[in-house]
């Protein structure tokens, strides 16, 4: 198993499959919900992934500030694979995700859009709750940041 972060274009056609493939079998299929999945915000981001004999078996994408929210980078697309979600992939993924984008954006706040079952699993990693609840392509969803 191996932890990479790569910008769009150092992806190779390999891992951009393995990642939408992720990506999609999740969000869509498995959460039953249709939307962009391709949004342009994959060019201007770093892609954190981990991988095992070309499977990705978690995933987040990092964007600096200013791509979804003002002055604030962001973490999205924040994704463990269904047969691996019990090792806890989850948790690494996200420290590794906060720890690049306060080393790259050091005085600049993390904000996401996070499901709102999984409030608590972010509420763990510091992230305060800024919003109501509100639907995002029909599952609630709450805006949070990380100071």
């Amino acid at each position: 198993m191996e932890w990479r972060i790569k910008s769009f274009s150092d992806l190779s056609s390999l891992e951009l499959y393995k990642i939408l493939q992720l990506r999609i079998n999740v969000f869509m299929l498995e959460q039953d919900c249709l939307y962009p999945e391709c949004d342009d915000k994959d060019l201007k981001g770093e892609h954190l992934y981990l991988v095992e004999e070309d499977q990705c078996l978690a995933y987040a994408r990092l964007l600096p500030p200013d791509v979804s929210y003002p002055n604030c980078s962001s973490i999205g697309r924040v994704v463990v694979h269904a047969d691996h979600r019990q090792h806890k992939y989850g948790q690494e993924l996200m420290e590794r995700a906060i720890a690049y984008l306060k080393n790259e954006f050091p005085e600049v706040p993390i904000r996401i859009s996070a499901q709102e079952y999984l409030k608590r699993f972010y509420t763990n990693f510091g992230f305060k709750i800024e919003s109501d609840v509100y639907l995002e392509d029909d599952i609630p969803h709450l805006e949070m940041a990380l100071y």
